[in-house]
């Protein structure tokens, strides 16, 4: 008998020069017994980063992932595009700090990180504190609730266009 796994699954994706790190934070996770969609890039041969940040999102939201690691050079552009998914609370972390915050106070459901930024053991350990995280509601629910009706109100107003 299989007892399913109680860790999230994991959306994992980078650009090129994120590649080698999401290399290091995937063999960890699939080591540590969660369940990764690697949605790319297989190199360090240059693609672009929305590309894959959009990926992660859609992954993550669509609900076949339950979090997402995006990885590109400094971590900026593939969360901007992964934040474009309606539903996705990507945030930028270079330090645990961040990371822990980005889930207590964020609720952040995609972790964004700068390969050329930090190492892969600092990505590591971010991604550990990130996924052990629990989102704290309480007083941060209101902001994350604001968030949420922006993207409903951005939404209404494309739809009239």
């Amino acid at each position: 008998m299989t007892i399913p796994s109680t860790n999230p699954r994991i959306a994992i994706a980078s650009d090129h020069a994120g590649f080698s790190v999401k290399e290091t934070i995937r063999k960890y996770l699939e080591s540590a017994g969660y369940a990764v969609s690697d949605l790319g890039t297989s190199s360090e041969e240059s693609v672009d980063y929305p590309d894959y940040g959009k990926a992660v999102g859609e992954r993550v939201v669509s609900k076949q992932s339950d979090l997402g690691i995006a990885v590109c050079g400094t971590g900026m552009g593939i969360s901007i595009a992964a934040n474009k998914v309606p539903g996705v609370r990507a945030a930028l972390a270079h330090d645990l700090h961040t990371a822990r915050l980005a889930r207590e106070h964020n609720d952040a459901n995609v972790l964004a990180l700068g390969g050329r930024v930090v190492s892969g053991e600092a990505a590591i350990r971010m991604v550990q504190v990130f996924l052990t995280t629990a989102y704290l509601g309480g007083r941060h629910q209101r902001r994350v609730d604001k968030i949420t009706a922006i993207e409903k109100q951005e939404r209404a107003e494309a739809a009239k266009r």
